[in-house]
């Protein structure tokens, strides 16, 4: 593979690796409403806990991921 290829790989896999991190946050969050109507018999603080980690993987880790694979970002 040439240099631009392996890029183009490298790319799409941190692609992947953003979208899984915000599916895996949308999923802790079903989680703990899932904890909340008592369908999953874990105790209030197990669902608040799912839920900060959640909104964490949702909105900030994908930002934080983002930031740090820049290619155009001044070091």
């Amino acid at each position: 593979m040439d240099e631009r290829q392996e890029e183009e790989a490298r790319a799409k896999q941190r692609f992947m690796v953003i979208n899984v991190a915000r599916i895996a946050g949308v999923l802790m969050v079903l989680a703990a409403i899932a904890v909340f109507n008592r369908a999953l018999s874990l105790p209030d603080w197990a669902g608040y806990t799912l839920v900060i980690a959640g909104m964490f993987a949702t909105f900030v880790a994908p930002t934080l991921l983002a930031r740090r694979w820049n290619t155009n970002a001044k070091r």
